[in-house]
């Protein structure tokens, strides 16, 4: 009795539906990339490493790259302190209040980055309502001047990726039986035993994932440290678009664009890795 063989995936129908979303990514995402790879590496006497020996020798670039992993790094922190939790109180909200706060915290995704940043710029301001805040609780003795500092900018940019925080956990919380804790408790395990033996292991594959989000888009971000600390502060991003945009210098730009794509890259690899790991680990 013979077997009929598994067709394959070129020859399947259902895989050609795939097409059109392959062709469209290679034409405007792979194309596109492959063509800054190449200019990168491309000099007067043909393909070189040079753009890169220069880039990675000058201090100041080392200083570009450390204040873009640093307040990746921050923003990161501070959407995961403020996430966790809501990730949690989201899951085990009622119907109608759960409701309330997707949309709440959704609904501001609609609005665009240029948007949200004009109007952190309003907040962050000596006159603001975080510096308003701050004096009237004690805190700061006179109004004080957050924009256009990296404070400023961690807080504004957290507050814009914040859902992406959020939702990941939230979709693996929403999943944990309530009753494994109660389980716990009866068996006379402290709440924070609890925590670090069962519900933190439980949800690690949404952070993972939260903060790879979070990371790769902090550290790519463009638009809003333009806004809120301007040039004299230079991450990788804005750095590649002043190559491109001012200086017109078409081989540092795509450098730098590499080197942050790598960047990025790896921090998704990484992430996915760690949680297929964590995965396999608790099956």
């Amino acid at each position: 009795m013979t077997t009929k063989a598994a067709p394959s995936a070129w020859r399947d129908p259902v895989a050609l539906l795939a097409a059109p979303a392959v062709l469209y990514l290679l034409v405007v995402y792979a194309f596109p990339l492959l063509w800054l790879f190449m200019k990168s590496l491309t000099g007067p006497g043909g393909l070189t490493i040079q753009p890169y020996v220069a880039f990675l020798s000058d201090p100041f670039n080392w200083r570009v790259v450390g204040n873009t992993l640093r307040v990746a790094a921050w923003v990161t922190v501070v959407c995961f302190v403020i996430g966790y939790p809501a990730a949690f109180a989201l899951a085990r909200a009622g119907a109608v209040l759960q409701i309330v706060m997707l949309v709440s915290i959704i609904l501001p995704l609609s609005v665009g980055a240029v948007v949200k940043a004009f109007a952190w710029q309003i907040v962050l301001r000596r006159d603001g309502i975080v510096s308003q805040t701050l004096v009237g609780l004690g805190l700061w003795d006179e109004p004080q001047r957050l924009l256009f500092t990296e404070t400023g900018l961690v807080l504004g940019a957290a507050n814009i990726f914040l859902p992406f925080m959020i939702l990941p956990i939230y979709s693996v919380v929403k999943l944990i039986d309530p009753r494994l804790s109660e389980a716990g408790a009866t068996l006379g395990a402290t709440p924070l035993y609890r925590f670090t033996h069962v519900t933190l292991p439980l949800t690690l594959p949404g952070i993972v994932s939260g903060v790879a989000f979070v990371f790769s888009m902090s550290v790519s971000m463009f638009v809003i440290p333009s806004l809120l600390i301007g040039d004299r502060f230079q991450t990788l991003a804005t750095l590649t678009g002043r190559s491109f945009l001012l200086m017109r210098n078409e081989q540092l730009g795509s450098t730098t664009a590499v080197i942050l794509l790598v960047l990025a890259v790896s921090i998704v690899v990484g992430s996915t890795w760690l949680a297929r790991r964590i995965g396999g680990s608790q099956t």
